[in-house]
């Protein structure tokens, strides 16, 4: 009997395009033999959406045509399964669209991939595959990511970070008290180049500043490396082992790759899943030695278990030509089209890539089933019979 795979996408995320390419991709490329595929579509205002068009990427052309020609679901527990429900079925329909027996969330920030779908779908007691709710909170904040790396002896830039309500005169102060241009703006858990810019001066800082917070409500700030080489590299694993994929190497000519860099231009020579969506300005394999390579894929692993991952992330690397040195950048825990290209260039095709990221899930779900996380005690009994006031007259 085939798993019943429930692919979630989309959500109130400025990356919400990027998820439904990656997700698509995936869909296409997971094996049918072994899994009944259920895409689970979620729309900018959070809503779910299921229906026979949802796979389609050209019905995203006319969203609300889709949504109208689709049907609204939610998850629910019945009969110890987790069924997507109807929510707003006929009398004569029954109110069960179908049940899932894994999750399989591939998302882009804010919102989704964040930890908070990871966390609902956890409340289902559904498997699901990725990074769980810490990994994924964890991974999506460059500050704490970078504060939690630097802690573990891994290399990062020094940086600071700042909140929406601080006036921007006292935030240029402190940058060029403790840093110096060009530095690099960036809201905390934003990806895909999304309200990122390099300032050089005063000016373009305040510009900056004013830009990534419009994004999110607290920004990183950090030195600008200004003869740098980026490479990224993939994990695939979990806690007990891992493997890091081939490096890839960002072509770029400005001083930081922009959205449309990374998924418009390529996206023009993209031909469904055969490539990864920012194809177009990447080396693979990357233009650096194999002493150098072997560095970056021990720091890569290291990363990935300090911040203990699961299923697919990729690590991006800054290299400091001038002084040939590494440092870990930002975690991405579920990456652009899974980052399946770099595993086809270490030699795995993407349909196992994504059926090793299922058994992973399968693999995590089975050890917590086996570890306790609640247990039956009398406290509510002494509670009920003694009221909620405690000894002296004070609620406990």
């Amino acid at each position: 009997m085939k798993i019943k795979l429930g692919v979630f996408f989309g959500g109130k995320s400025v990356e919400h395009e990027v998820s439904i390419i990656t997700a698509l991709q995936a869909i296409e490329n997971i094996d049918k033999e072994k899994y009944d595929v259920v895409p689970v579509y979620i729309a900018k205002n959070n809503k779910m959406y299921c229906g026979d068009l949802i796979d389609d990427i050209k019905q995203y052309i006319h969203i609300d045509n889709l949504l109208n020609l689709s049907t609204q679901v939610t998850l629910a527990q019945k009969d110890n399964k987790v069924v997507l429900l109807k929510t707003n079925k006929k009398f004569y329909e029954n109110e069960i669209y179908d049940y899932i027996d894994v999750a399989f969330p591939i998302v882009h920030g804010t919102n989704v991939e964040d930890g908070t779908l990871q966390g609902y779908l956890k409340m289902f007691n559904l498997p699901y595959v990725g990074c769980d709710v810490t990994s994924s909170a964890v991974g999506m904040d460059k500050y704490v990511s970078k504060v939690l790396l630097k802690e573990n002896g891994i290399p990062v830039l020094d940086c600071k970070c700042y909140y929406k309500n601080e006036e921007i005169e006292d935030i240029i102060k402190s940058v060029e008290q403790d840093l110096e241009y060009p530095v690099i703006v960036k809201p905390i858990n934003l990806g895909s180049s999304v309200g990122i810019a390099v300032a050089k001066n005063k000016e373009e800082l305040e510009e900056a500043i004013e830009d990534s917070f419009t994004y999110s409500r607290k920004i990183l700030i950090e030195k600008a490396i200004k003869n740098l080489k980026e490479v990224n590299c993939s994990v695939l694993g979990d806690y007990e082992d891992c493997k890091a994929s081939e490096c890839e190497e960002l072509d770029k000519t400005a001083d930081i790759l922009s959205y449309e860099d990374k998924y418009l231009s390529g996206g023009k020579k993209t031909e469904g899943a055969k490539q990864s969506m920012n194809s177009g300005v990447l080396k693979l394999p990357a233009n650096i030695n194999n002493e150098l390579k072997e560095e970056i894929q021990t720091l890569a692993k290291r990363t990935f278990k300090i911040l203990g991952c699961n299923g697919v992330i990729r690590i991006d690397f800054l290299i400091d030509e001038d002084i040939n040195k590494v440092y870990v950048n930002e975690v991405n825990t579920i990456p652009g089209s899974l980052s399946f290209h770099l595993w086809r260039a270490a030699g795995m095709n993407y349909t196992e890539l994504l059926d090793k990221m299922i058994e992973l899930a399968l693999k995590r779900n089975r050890e917590e089933s086996n570890m306790i996380f609640s247990f039956d005690t009398n406290i509510l009994e002494g509670y009920a019979n003694g009221g909620l006031k405690g000894g002296k007259g004070k609620l406990i």
